[in-house]
């Protein structure tokens, strides 16, 4: 029986019975639905504003939904054992999307960061991080122990993400770079860096974001509008300012579903990168914390799988498990608080919530390799142990 089927048959089916984390797919059901209506409810003012029609984000929303359900058909049905054969050539596949976008790429609010596929545009950085993951992955396995015992082992994949990380920056897109990094650091602590070369290298990293910050003027405004938001509020701080309006108008429970203020023409990027914002302010305290501790026991769930897989002897798919859990809670703790005011802008969208067609397609993929993941952990656990218990 295939993790499809089992999916479709097993889905309300007691938790041992499962050969799949039911609790996964119920969290991202969740997101995904919030997301919906949040991103309907943040786009209407801009949708009407600008395409004359209230629901075309929506529209569009929903076409990316589609695919993404199609995409995590094929990825739940795709073998472990082709992503771990195909990580070198997709570490490739990666670099060339990277490469391609600076050549062909659409340029959006100053940055070259999608490849025009007909109507929509492909985000080459969203599918080169999951390549990337998939090769760092695939290294750990093959290097372990040269990354446990020398400097060697631990420098080979840095100099691969230098290579990823200056195509990026030349788009620019930092907060991608940052998601990458923070990733491929943690990965190569769990498995077994000595700590002075895993300090060292976040020494280097920070040193090298302070100095990208620093020689770009707009990145350096960032920082600034983000220490004092309130010196300039109708100039750099402007974004943050009204992100920190429409959470103090939300309370403990919120305004109410569609009733943000903030939303209608004041907070820019209401839908995408400002939705948690929205949701403060429509939602409250109340529905800010439950959405966190949904996204919160997703990431558990991710790490439980990679850690279940790496107990069973599955090092690949136990580190690539790792990979996807440590880039949803980045990504997700960048998001969060840049709206909130204790980060720097980044431009990066909350996991499944905000709009965002490759992003939301992307991470998509990577639940379907959890998934499929756990799957294959599980059924190899019972074939070992001579099938289920009576």
């Amino acid at each position: 029986m295939t993790l499809v089927e089992q999916i479709q048959s097993r889905f309300f089916a007691k938790k041992s019975d499962s050969l799949f984390d039911t609790s996964l797919v119920y969290c991202v059901l969740l997101l995904v639905g919030i997301g919906f209506v949040m991103v309907n409810s943040a786009s209407m003012p801009v949708s009407e504003r600008i395409y004359n029609n209230p629901y075309h984000i929506t529209t569009r929303h929903c076409m990316f939904l589609g695919m993404s359900f199609i995409l995590f058909w094929f990825s739940t049905s795709i073998p472990m054992t082709w992503w771990k054969r195909f990580n070198m050539p997709l570490l490739f596949v990666g670099l060339g999307l990277l490469i391609l976008v600076l050549i062909v790429g659409r340029e959006v609010n100053g940055s070259k960061r999608w490849i025009p596929i007909g109507p929509v545009g492909l985000q080459a950085a969203e599918v080169a991080k999951l390549c990337f993951f998939s090769y760092i992955a695939g290294y750990l396995v093959r290097k372990r122990e040269e990354v446990q015992e020398n400097i060697k082992g631990f420098t080979k994949p840095m100099i691969v993400f230098a290579v990823y990380a200056f195509l990026i920056l030349m788009q620019p897109d930092l907060g991608t770079v940052l998601v990458m990094f923070v990733t491929t650091v943690g990965l190569l602590f769990l498995a077994g860096a000595k700590v002075w070369q895993f300090l060292a290298l976040i020494m280097t990293g920070a040193g090298l974001v302070t100095l990208l910050i620093i020689f770009e003027p707009y990145r350096m405004a960032r920082v600034v509008s983000f220490l004092e938001p309130w010196d300039d509020p109708f100039g750099k701080g402007y974004q943050l300012v009204q992100s920190l309006m429409a959470y103090s108008r939300g309370g403990w429970f919120g305004q109410g579903l569609g009733n943000s203020v903030q939303k209608l023409q004041y907070l820019p990027e209401a839908h995408n990168d400002f939705i948690f914002a929205v949701i403060g302010e429509e939602l409250g305290f109340i529905g800010v914390v439950s959405i966190l501790l949904v996204i919160g026991t997703l990431v558990y769930r991710a790490f439980n799988i990679g850690q279940k897989a790496l107990k069973a002897g599955k090092e690949y798919e136990g580190y690539l498990a790792l990979a996807i859990g440590i880039w949803i809670a980045f990504q997700s703790v960048v998001n969060v608080g840049a709206s909130a005011g204790l980060l720097p802008t980044k431009g990066l969208t909350l996991p499944f919530v905000s709009y965002g067609g490759s992003s939301l397609m992307v991470m998509t993929i990577a639940i379907g390799v959890l998934l499929r993941i756990d799957f294959e952990v599980n059924m190899a656990t019972r074939q070992a142990t001579g099938g289920r218990k009576k």
